[in-house]
């Protein structure tokens, strides 16, 4: 694994986001699915529905750690969609639409996320690819 960064950025990635995942419910009993505004774990904002974004999110990265290609494809899509997400996010901390209860913190990790799944699946392993493509 550690040959591939695509495959190694997914697995530990993809740690990360369970356990995150996990953690988040553990602040945030009491606190409705959907609600605007959740609870703090350490500086980030997160709801239930935020919770589940997190277990799916890790799970995904998790499974697609196993192969190189399919590292790569779901770093450049997770990394493409935290992208949108921390842009639209911008706009979104204390709007009713906050369905995930964003916060400020949160906003600058999913940017961060996205240059580095993006950065990792566009530029690593094109080999790899490459001759799947000509195979």
């Amino acid at each position: 694994m550690s040959s591939s960064p695509n495959r190694l950025l997914a697995a530990v990635f993809g740690a990360v986001y369970l356990l995150v995942g996990l953690a988040g419910f553990v602040v945030t009993s009491g606190v409705g699915i959907a609600a605007t505004e959740g609870e703090n774990l350490l500086l980030f904002e997160v709801n239930p529905l935020h919770n589940v974004v997190h277990l799916g999110i890790g799970t995904a990265l998790l499974l697609a750690s196993r192969s190189v290609s399919a590292a790569r494809t779901v770093n450049v899509t997770i990394g493409a969609v935290y992208l949108l997400v921390g842009v639209v996010g911008l706009f979104l901390v204390g709007t009713a639409a906050n369905i995930i209860a964003l916060n400020g913190a949160d906003n600058v990790l999913h940017l961060g996320s996205a240059i580095l799944l993006l950065g990792v699946g566009l530029a690593a392993d094109k080999q790899v690819a490459s001759h799947a493509a000509t195979a």
